[in-house]
């Protein structure tokens, strides 16, 4: 059948992202962190109940406003960990693997090019970081209703969390691609200050300029995210 897989993951994924996901759904990177990340979620945002959340830094409400995370409440930061951090870092062995064990070879000798067997890892690593995010969107509701929290920007932060993770997951499977644990590293931590200098101090020097985040600055965000998610890709697809 060509509708969907016995499994429910449709064919038109792709076979590469099919495979990634069957493969990366069973990885303790997901199941661990999903997990966690629950029970770290209840307890953060028990805790922001206790305090006052609202109405703070609101002027500077807007996507990829790296700020608003950390002054926001514990619960966006045990988001912002997990889903931007901890779970990404599963795209360091990503590349590796399949160059180290000749893996690679065999899939460009099917119909698969390089651009294919890329964009089916990150799909893979950023929907798995994606799907542990949508897991939390019943917290967010109940924040929403009984901690008085501010709907916009509860809608920037869920944004800015998807934004960073496709970013740095991105760069993780770039960085992967490099042979050595300290040539990956030293790659991802240039590709992290490199984002910093380029896309978080600038954005955020123009919402204070500004005074807010208007029509500009989400132009801005969103080409940020689409340039720095391609720049990891094309780093992958390169080596």
């Amino acid at each position: 059948m060509s509708g969907a897989t016995d499994d429910n993951l449709p064919d038109r994924f792709g076979p590469m992202t099919v495979k990634e996901l069957r493969q990366g759904l069973r990885r303790s990177m997901f199941v661990i962190p999903f997990l966690a990340i629950q029970a770290l979620a209840a307890a953060a945002m028990a805790a922001e109940f206790g305090r006052d959340a609202g109405g703070r830094f609101s002027e500077y409400v807007g996507v990829m406003n790296v700020v608003l995370l950390f002054v926001s409440g514990p619960f966006w930061m045990v988001v912002s960990a997990v889903c931007t951090v901890v779970m990404p870092l599963g795209g360091l062995a990503l590349m590796g693997q399949e160059m180290e064990d000749g893996n690679h070879e065999l899939l460009l000798l099917t119909r698969l090019n390089r651009w294919s067997v890329v964009r089916g890892k990150f799909l893979m690593l950023w929907g798995l970081c994606a799907l542990t995010f949508f897991s939390l969107l019943p917290y967010v509701v109940v924040r929403y209703f009984i901690g008085g929290i501010e709907l916009p920007r509860e809608l920037a932060c869920s944004l800015t969390v998807l934004g960073l993770s496709a970013m740095i997951s991105a760069g993780m499977i770039g960085a992967s691609a490099f042979r050595g644990l300290g040539a990956r590293i030293g790659m991802i931590l240039l590709f992290l200050f490199s984002m910093v200098g380029a896309c978080a101090v600038p954005l955020a020097a123009s919402a204070g300029v500004t005074g807010g985040c208007g029509v500009f600055f989400h132009i801005n965000a969103a080409a940020a995210v689409f340039c720095y998610t391609t720049l990891g890709l094309s780093l992958a697809r390169s080596r």
